[in-house]
């Protein structure tokens, strides 16, 4: 029976006697958070036209997640949920800036005003590790309030409410933002080097263990171009629509950093002994800039292309490696499973996520439960004339969606509309089978329903005097 023990059993047993045992180290926490990189814009997720090896090598040596979701399908709401562990229903940032995304005119309804920056009466993840004794660091995106030092970390590097730079070359944009302090003078410095210069200086300087909060601005637009990368793509076969050489040098810029990372991480000792974890904060852009295929749309829209993103999970020695675990996983489960890696279940009745690290330890799917996503606002459209969202003026409408087994159905409060997939035959959300399985739909929409009552999720009702039929 001892062979399956869950490690938090174990580490619970570490923990007790670690006055002690001077020998007992915990984990060291790093987290990974690319910005807008689609579900398969990476190599370990098939992708034939970008070339992504170091992340790959976490993935080979880790447990990949095929149908790992974001909690939103943009930036802050997203890294909201990330940082809290909870729905964005309860911290009530939906999207980036105002809510009336769109002219006024195509608006049915008054969405539900937007919050844009994180309340202080929620307790995110670096707090929590601090208070166990790790030292915190936030790197590169930060985008839920002016300073991350706010919100529990000691360090923070490049952090700041801007969503993205002016320019990924210096100087990078106004007040040389994103930095205001320590700001590289050296001109042609790529952004992401930079940044990633000044978090190898972190870990050169600690002493304890520690987060790393590591969130990029690439590979947000503006899509700029790494010169010395150029020949490797620009004359590449395009892989399922993903054939833009210049995005490809950024992901392929992004993967050489992170190389570095793991190779300082190694030197110092302390690769062996990180939880490192590795996703995206929503779906990657559709159209010009990548594609998801087979998924439908991406960033912004609440079908699959907008929220299903790349996601691993590396322990050396600790996670079941060369897995792909098929089980449908949440960013609401990040925080948690951190928590439990610690030892630290302080927090377990506040979680709207669950810890996966059971399934991380013995190889084991998720247990089986569901996914909600709530977006009662609008996000205008890219491109009017080629993309796969509802209509083409607005990636998504106000609405709500549920994922309950291999079922997903999306609910619409302008009209009241249903769709409903099965994403097990069809995960390219083209069949609505809403009239056809019709004691499903009515089982998810009870269910939806039961949800937005337990989390109080604000219904927007109002209707728009400036709305044109």
């Amino acid at each position: 029976m001892l062979r399956y023990l869950s490690l938090t059993i174990i580490l619970q047993v570490f923990i007790s006697c670690s006055n002690n045992n001077s020998l007992y180290q915990p984990p060291n926490i790093v987290f990974i958070n690319i910005d807008d990189m689609g579900w398969n814009d990476v190599s370990f997720m098939g992708s034939e036209y970008y070339e992504t090896p170091n992340i790959d090598s976490l993935a080979e040596n880790g447990m990949v997640f095929t149908q790992g979701y974001a909690a939103a399908a943009n930036c802050a709401p997203s890294r909201a949920s990330i940082n809290t562990g909870k729905w964005t229903t309860r911290h009530q940032i939906y999207t980036v800036s105002n809510s009336d995304r769109g002219e006024s005119k195509h608006r049915k309804l008054i969405p539900i005003k937007n919050t844009t920056t994180l309340d202080k009466k929620f307790t995110v993840i670096a707090q929590k590790l601090k208070e166990s004794g790790y030292t915190t660091c936030h790197s590169g995106k930060w985008h839920l309030s002016e300073n991350p030092l706010d919100y529990g970390f000691d360090v923070n590097i490049a952090g700041r409410h801007i969503g993205h730079p002016a320019s990924f070359y210096h100087p990078y944009g106004k007040d040389n933002s994103p930095y205001k302090v320590n700001i590289s003078s050296e001109t042609g410095k790529y952004l992401t080097d930079v940044i990633m210069d000044e978090t190898l200086s972190f870990l050169d300087k600690v002493d304890k263990p520690f987060f790393l909060h590591y969130t990029p601005y690439a590979v947000h637009t503006p899509i700029h171009k790494v010169d010395s990368l150029m020949k490797k793509y620009i004359n590449k076969p395009a892989y399922k629509g993903q054939k833009n050489p210049n995005y490809a040098t950024m992901i392929d810029n992004l993967d050489r950093n992170i190389g570095d990372l793991i190779k300082k991480l190694k030197e110092k000792n302390l690769f062996d002994n990180s939880i490192i974890i590795f996703t995206s904060d929503n779906g990657g852009y559709y159209g010009k800039i990548t594609m998801q295929k087979p998924l439908r749309a991406g960033k912004g829209s609440y079908y699959e292309g907008g929220i299903r993103v790349p996601f691993l999970f590396h322990w050396k020695g600790k996670i079941k490696n060369g897995i792909n675990n098929t089980s449908p996983i949440s960013h609401l489960d990040i925080f948690p499973t951190i928590m439990d890696a610690i030892g630290d279940h302080s927090m377990d009745n506040e979680f709207d996520g669950n810890s996966i690290l059971n399934s991380l330890i013995n190889g084991t799917e998720v247990k089986e439960r569901s996914l909600f996503w709530h977006f009662p606002i609008y996000l205008q459209g890219y491109n009017i004339e080629d993309n796969e969202n509802r209509d083409s003026l607005f990636r998504t409408r106000p609405g709500s969606i549920i994922r309950k087994g291999d079922w997903k159905l999306h609910y619409y409060f302008e009209d009241n509309g249903i769709e409903l997939y099965n994403l097990k035959k069809d995960v390219g959300e083209k069949n609505d089978l809403s009239n056809f399985e019709t004691e499903k739909a009515s089982e998810l929409m009870g269910d939806l329903q039961s949800w937005w009552e337990k989390t109080n999720a604000p219904i927007p009702t109002e209707l728009n005097p400036d709305f044109e039929l």
